[in-house]
């Protein structure tokens, strides 16, 4: 077989290891997108850094490209251009599609790039509405408000979704636990509010590891690839877990639009799925602990921490958060989450600076919240940190009472 066939065959195998029988979701962590390497000889994933391929049949190329053109479809045999395809991003796609338990998955260079992906796939067929759930990450908030992408939102609650539909309703968007309050929508209920049009749930906090929505009725599954699939603070990206059909406009759009995930990325973000579930349940251990703590602390006001669990917590403290935020040592005070490290922030400084403040607040997110992605540290070092920094700014509760966990 010469080196041609042989790039043909390895890319090809990738993909169709997509349709393979179900495995345990430990068992898809490590092996899902790499179940063709032993048979070449390896044990690493390979990283593909070219931008173009050679190919000697213009005629099939042309071919390759109209089919495409037509379908979103990825084209068979070898990569074309980067832009259409990396072999080394192909291989993300298919094991985040496995963990999710959906036919596909189209990577992004972040988040952000894959949600705008899913509006203009939306809006080129002429649907441009969009109802959504508060509260959102703040930056899908302001993109959707903002109609930067030419879309109109229409904001209501869970039960508000059915009455709020229109005849140019392209899509239906809630976070579940949401960011950063952590409150959580029941998937079911709305995906059957939602009817015909397409539900979109953002899943990066809880992960495939805590919850599917795809098994509950949710077409598209969107990550910030960011947190936790990548796991180290190291790596930007998206992803967008749905059906064959709507992966193939996704397709086409990120071809249009340039939005690709580099390949290194999607090597890193590989081999962060292969821990995925045994940090997220390490990490939620010791949140939950933290969160205990905290609802018994005087000092704090209101813990927030979903019933589904997880390693977020958000709290609501009497005195002042940005003493404690100047106060944590081992915490580090930054934006973003997931990581194997603990991260604290002030979303109505950060996170969620750009929602309107009425609007901000209305959903929950109050000026004395704090939001905690709790990492992989020993929890009495955390707690050690946590009850010094609340020491510096928080002014106790007058009647001695600690904060119920909602």
């Amino acid at each position: 077989m010469d080196s041609a066939s042989a790039s043909t065959h390895a890319y090809d195998d990738v993909r169709r290891t997509a349709s393979r029988a179900p495995r345990a979701l430990a068992t898809e962590a490590v092996h899902a997108g790499r179940d063709d390497l032993a048979r070449q000889g390896l044990h690493a994933p390979p990283i593909d850094l070219s931008t173009t391929y050679p190919s000697f049949d213009s005629r099939a190329e042309a071919a390759r490209i109209d089919a495409f053109a037509a379908t979103g479809a990825e084209p068979e045999g070898p990569p074309v251009y980067g832009r259409l395809g990396n072999p080394t991003v192909a291989r993300f796609e298919t094991a985040l599609a496995r963990l999710e338990g959906t036919d596909s998955a189209v990577a992004f260079a972040s988040g952000m790039a894959a949600l705008s992906a899913v509006l203009l796939a939306r809006a080129s067929t002429g649907l441009r509405h969009v109802v959504a759930v508060r509260p959102l990450y703040g930056c899908s908030d302001h993109l959707l408000t903002a109609g930067l992408l030419g879309s109109e939102v229409t904001w209501t609650d869970p039960a508000g979704i059915a009455d709020a539909l229109r005849p140019d309703t392209g899509l239906v968007m809630v976070e579940t636990p949401a960011n950063p309050t952590l409150a959580e929508v029941d998937l079911r209920a709305v995906a059957h509010a939602c009817g015909s049009v397409p539900l979109l749930a953002d899943n990066t906090f809880a992960t495939p590891v805590l919850q599917r929505p795809a098994e509950r009725g949710a077409r598209l599954v969107l990550h910030s690839a960011t947190k936790y699939l990548g796991g180290h603070g190291d790596v930007l990206g998206g992803v967008v877990a749905c059906d064959e059909e709507f992966a193939g406009r996704l397709r086409q759009i990120r071809f249009a639009t340039g939005g690709v995930l580099h390949p290194l990325a999607g090597y890193l973000l590989l081999r962060g799925l292969s821990t995925l579930p045994v940090r997220v349940r390490a990490a939620s251990a010791t949140a939950a602990d933290l969160a205990r703590r905290l609802a018994a602390d005087p000092r704090v006001a209101r813990v927030h921490y979903p019933r589904i669990g997880g390693a977020m917590i958000a709290f609501e403290v009497h005195g002042d958060p940005h003493e404690v935020i100047a106060g944590v040592r081992l915490i580090t005070p930054a934006v973003s989450l997931g990581s194997v490290d603990t991260l604290i922030q002030h979303p109505a400084s950060i996170s969620h600076r750009i929602v309107d403040a009425q609007e901000r607040r209305g959903a929950g997110v109050s000026d004395r919240l704090l939001r905690l992605s709790v990492g992989l540290e020993d929890v009495e070092d955390l707690w050690g940190d946590l009850r010094g920094a609340l020491g510096a700014g928080a002014t106790a509760d007058p009647v001695g009472r600690g904060a119920a966990v909602v």
